[in-house]
């Protein structure tokens, strides 16, 4: 990373108590460097564009509502930068409220949007007919129970992490409220561009890639690139581009490293096949987990089959 005045800088989605500085904490070289709490995904990568922050922590993906949206988009259209690491963090919410109120009093609930995506049917279940106000953050949610005089804000309760009573006088209602106990937030680091790390054997590459046509067959055009080289794809998700109507870009995570010849040539051939191809980094896995790669797809492999190919065009016949 840069080693700029700005190096011991990390961006995150705060105030304080989120679970993307949960992320942040898992990142050895962010102890004991200065943490700037942003307010959304844009000024995290502004931040980090700038030179303000070395890096940016942000949420990519969840494992129940899928990619987010407002990271994937800001990260096709924010030119120089590149993800460097990934972290997961378990996911569960707890029903919070100013003290002395009771969970048979609350009608209106303050929660982030993904939150209240991620707790609805226990909200439903417990408390019929109540309403949602939207946050900008899952603390923030707790934070506004109190910022109106006399602590009497328009929502009765909030949907926060668990160990907001650290950071908030509010009184916990109910606890694991979540829908899914098994609730996982995949986060990435996100620095400007650097040359990538060494491939590990436990690695993912993170790709947008645009379809040079919307016609019939291209989809499946762009996937042959990954399937006729034994790549798996762990996401991909379309996102518009905005510019006409069925026109899309393709959020795409693959396993392995772009150093791996297979993926490689693939890549090579997504830019033959495609007007935009954004290399967003390869870097190691959250959970370690070593790629199985087909003998066929190996890297001598390929190194086999250039070898053999030049041996026919200097006149070696093949052994």
């Amino acid at each position: 990373m840069p080693t700029t005045a700005s190096s011991s800088t990390y961006s995150y989605l705060g105030p304080a108590g989120t679970f993307t500085e949960a992320a942040l904490k898992q990142v050895p070289e962010a102890v004991g460097a200065t943490w700037r709490s942003v307010n959304n995904v844009g000024e995290a990568l502004a931040d980090v564009v700038s030179g303000r922050s070395t890096a940016a922590m942000i949420a990519i993906e969840n494992s129940v509502e899928g990619g987010v949206s407002a990271t994937q988009d800001a990260l096709a259209t924010v030119p120089g930068l590149r993800i460097v690491g990934e972290y997961l963090v378990r996911v569960n919410f707890v029903l919070v409220a100013r003290p002395g109120t009771r969970l048979d009093e609350v009608r209106v609930v303050n929660a982030h949007p993904v939150a209240y995506a991620q707790t609805h049917l226990w909200l439903e279940r417990n408390l019929p007919g109540h309403g949602h106000i939207p946050a900008s953050s899952n603390v923030a949610a707790a934070a506004d129970l109190l910022q109106s005089s006399g602590g009497t804000g328009t929502a009765d309760a909030a949907v926060a992490p668990p160990g907001i009573t650290e950071h908030h006088d509010v009184e916990v209602l109910a606890t694991e409220i979540g829908d899914n106990a098994n609730a996982v937030t995949r986060f990435v680091l996100v620095s400007r561009t650097v040359p990538v790390p060494p491939a590990t054997g436990a690695d993912k590459t993170s790709l947008i890639v645009e379809l040079p046509v919307d016609g019939a067959g291209a989809l499946v055009d762009m996937l042959e690139q990954f399937a006729t080289r034994g790549i798996n794809l762990s996401l991909i998700q379309s996102r518009p581009i905005g510019d006409a109507l069925g026109r899309y870009r393709f959020v795409i995570d693959l396993e392995g490293h772009v150093l791996d010849e297979r993926v490689a040539d693939a890549l090579l051939g997504l830019k033959r096949f495609s007007p935009n191809v954004i290399f967003l980094g390869s870097y190691p896995r959250a959970d370690a987990t070593p790629v199985e790669v087909s003998p066929r797809y190996d890297d001598e492999a390929f190194v086999d089959a250039r070898d053999w190919l030049r041996g026919l065009v200097s006149g070696v016949d093949p052994v």
